[in-house]
């Protein structure tokens, strides 16, 4: 694991009546709603990170795209330090939630729609993208063809 500030998120999606809905996860230190994401590895690709990351702390499989939608920058508060950290965030079309997952008793996963996700987010250009895709209804239209989507298997 590296802690360089580079990380890569999920952003979790499914189509239901229409709509777009996004899966969040509270975070284990204070609760907030997040995006499943994690530090870059060197043996893991971006893609396969956040689809990983997806898994452990969500119970989620699905397709995951390999290219990321967007980037944003946040603040992260350490134990010791606070550290500026850039995310790349990868659609995740849910094939699959888990009813037991690594991270089960340590988060809260709940699905909204784009423009609740962005009501509950603490993240103001994560805030600012999820307004974006919600106006557009563009996460599903950048993701729909399934061709382009990997298979991401966890064993």
């Amino acid at each position: 694991m590296r802690k360089d500030g580079r990380q890569c998120a999920a952003l979790p999606f499914k189509l239901e009546g229409g709509e777009t809905l996004v899966m969040l996860i509270t975070s284990r230190d204070t609760g907030r709603w997040i995006l499943p994401k994690g530090w870059s590895e060197k043996r893991l690709s971006d893609p396969e990170l956040a689809a990983k990351e997806a898994y452990e702390e969500a119970g989620i499989v699905g397709q995951i795209s390999p290219m990321p939608i967007f980037s944003y920058q946040y603040t992260k508060r350490l134990p010791i330090a606070v550290k500026e950290c850039s995310v790349k965030i990868y659609p995740l079309r849910v094939a699959e939630l888990l009813t037991d997952w690594p991270e089960a008793h340590q988060r809260r996963r709940e699905w909204f729609n784009l423009a609740q996700a962005a009501l509950l987010i603490d993240d103001s250009e994560l805030v600012t993208i999820l307004l974006r895709l919600a106006a557009s209804d563009s996460l599903a239209k950048l993701c729909l063809p399934s061709a382009e989507l990997t298979a991401h298997e966890t064993a």
